[in-house]
């Protein structure tokens, strides 16, 4: 993974290798028991306890690779799932440590070592095409980390950001919060149009209702819309303002994307997010990626507010000689309007406008089918009237990042 930073700012570097072990047992039938050690090792290519001389800030995306919180961690081993499953009829519950994947709260899998999860999960799946899904959790180990947290305690082992008023924000080990409960609801409406439904109740938090109506106008072209609302529950928190996670009474994100298909491996998509002016959209980075349709790999929405995103994506698949060898690419350009970098209330990580460029190279081998390599080459570029510090530009704008990930499956 390498981050070239603008100008004279600091470049990263880093190099990671690490894998999963996962042993299930099966003692009846419908039970199934599993454990599962993750392992990330630092090479020591580059020392990034070593900051940027002039922001006095570290790497944002290679200390992902290892333990952010200590750095000087270089090898990290968790228990990352730990659970029994108990399948029945329609009906399948899980307990334990496990991966849960939903649009806010999912693995995150970019890195090294996913998120984790730690709690009780159901699910009910029928035949006529309605699927349901709860679960309640007390733990999570964030992606980046090498242990279990609290659900509060847990809120604040990403960057924080500023508050209200300008100044860091102090949520880290400030927030109150015994448990996250998700609930998921999926129905078919009729053969060409479905909805999907998610709520995210973060106890003494927030809560995020999400709602994904999907269309299909033809055969090939499909019409999806979004809407995700959130709220402020209880203290937000923390009763003291100045140590509150969740700030405002209530946020709102709607939004719309169109989707061609070509065939089954090619389509083109045109995506557009709103998030309203009222109140920044909040939902901890710890816990997983934000799949809007405004996102792209190595950037977030988060802690945004009065904000607009227009994203193209284009996916193909090409032949390398054979119909066995293959390459997929996704290419995505997007443009993020954001409010002014000197407004905490509305930007809290103080992005400037930018255009974002992502091309990601998915290749699969006849004679090497086990071994999965992704490149990754993202650009994103600064637009509009901001200061000029360095702040706004480190690891944020005005760079170029590349990864490289060999992925081998035994």
């Amino acid at each position: 993974m390498n981050t070239f930073n603008k100008g004279s700012l600091r470049d990263f570097t880093a190099l990671a290798i690490g894998g999963k072990l996962k042993y299930q047992y099966i003692p009846i039938e419908n039970l199934k028991l599993a454990i599962a050690v993750y392992n990330s090792t630092n090479l020591g290519i580059q020392d990034l306890t070593i900051p940027d001389m002039e922001t006095g800030k570290l790497s944002r995306y290679e200390e992902g690779l290892f333990d952010r919180l200590n750095l000087d961690n270089k090898s990290i081993f968790l228990i990352g799932e730990l659970y029994a499953n108990y399948k029945v009829s329609e009906h399948e519950f899980s307990l334990g440590r496990m991966k849960i994947k939903s649009p806010l709260v999912n693995p995150e899998d970019g890195r090294m070592i996913p998120s984790l999860f730690q709690g009780l999960h159901y699910q009910f799946e029928t035949g006529d095409n309605t699927f349901f899904e709860a679960g309640i959790f007390n733990a999570v180990a964030p992606r980046s980390t090498g242990e279990f947290y609290g659900i509060g305690e847990s809120i604040g082992t990403y960057a924080v950001g500023r508050d209200w008023t300008g100044s860091p924000a102090q949520y880290a080990g400030n927030t109150e919060s015994d448990f996250l409960f998700i609930a998921n609801a999926n129905f078919k409406i009729t053969k060409n149009s479905s909805i999907e439904t998610w709520n995210y109740f973060i106890e003494n938090v927030s809560n995020s209702f999400y709602l994904k109506p999907k269309f299909d106008i033809t055969e090939n072209l499909n019409l999806e819309m979004e809407w995700l609302h959130q709220n402020r529950i209880g203290e937000g928190g923390n009763s003291i303002d100045s140590l509150r996670y969740f700030q405002a009474n209530s946020s709102d994100i709607i939004g719309v994307k169109v989707k061609y298909n070509w065939d089954q491996n090619s389509s083109v998509s045109l995506g557009y997010d709103r998030i309203l002016p009222h109140g920044q959209f909040i939902f901890p980075r710890e816990w997983g990626r934000e799949f809007l349709f405004s996102f792209q790999k190595r950037e977030r929405s988060e802690g945004s507010a009065d904000n607009h995103a227009l994203i193209m994506y284009y996916d193909d698949t090409f032949s390398l000689g054979d119909p066995e060898s293959k390459i997929n690419t996704i290419l995505s350009v997007g443009h993020q309007w954001k409010p002014s970098v000197l407004n905490p209330k509305l930007n809290k990580y103080a992005v400037p406008d930018y255009t974002h460029i992502n091309l990601d190279l998915f290749f699969s081998f006849k004679q090497l089918k086990n071994l999965k390599p992704e490149v990754l080459f993202v650009t994103k570029f600064a637009n509009g009237d901001f200061p000029d510090n360095p702040n706004f530009y480190l690891n944020k704008t005005d760079l170029f990042h590349v990864d490289l990930i060999l992925n081998y499956n035994f």
